[in-house]
């Protein structure tokens, strides 16, 4: 019997602008787990969301991630941004070494605020759920144009995803150029 080793920058990887995902072990490797390592691009809130059947562990590598895992006094539909839970729980911004693991049927989301790409190493039980689900919403995600909404819905359907709050993909707006900077003649320099 053999074990897997994968170096570092190895593995299949699925690549869209809203998400860069590379599969480190899964059920074709003989894992009951799977997992990925995610880069999270800037304005990307995957919105809050549920498994009944599944279980997840999220564990950041760099940046800073907005998280969440608990159920709220209220669920909005909007944004999960604000929730609180009866004990006073509220959304964390946590930064390398940080974790988050979540048991089925609990309210969950993440979302990268910064404007820096975030590294996260995700696990997901069972194997190979996420797997599926990941290579589906990449064919979505590369479409081109405008999410198709209802693909993702039924995908989330199909792969025990609740959604709560709607995902989104804000990605930061570079500052405008500003006019050209002019000597004190008026000239351009």
């Amino acid at each position: 019997m053999s074990g897997l080793v994968v170096p570092p920058g190895q593995g299949r990887r699925l690549v869209t602008r809203m998400q860069e995902i590379t599969f480190k072990a899964t059920a074709a490797d003989g894992s009951a787990i799977s997992c990925f390592e995610v880069v999270v691009p800037p304005g990307f809130d995957v919105g809050a969301h549920v498994h009944h059947r599944s279980q997840e562990f999220f564990y950041v590598l760099d940046g800073e991630l907005d998280l969440m895992a608990f159920e709220p006094v209220e669920r909005t539909e909007d944004s999960w941004h604000d929730w609180t839970s009866v004990e006073g729980d509220r959304v964390l911004r946590v930064g390398p070494n940080s974790c988050m693991f979540v048991p089925p049927g609990c309210p969950h989301a993440f979302r990268n605020a910064t404007d820096q790409p975030v590294r996260m190493l995700f696990q997901s039980y069972p194997s190979p759920d996420h797997e599926r689900y990941f290579e589906e919403i990449a064919e979505i995600f590369s479409a081109g144009g405008p999410v198709d909404r209802e693909a993702v819905q039924q995908l989330r359907d199909r792969y025990d995803v609740t959604q709560l709050t709607p995902l989104r993909f804000e990605p930061p707006q570079a500052a405008p150029a500003g006019p050209a900077p002019t000597a004190a003649n008026g000239r351009r320099p």
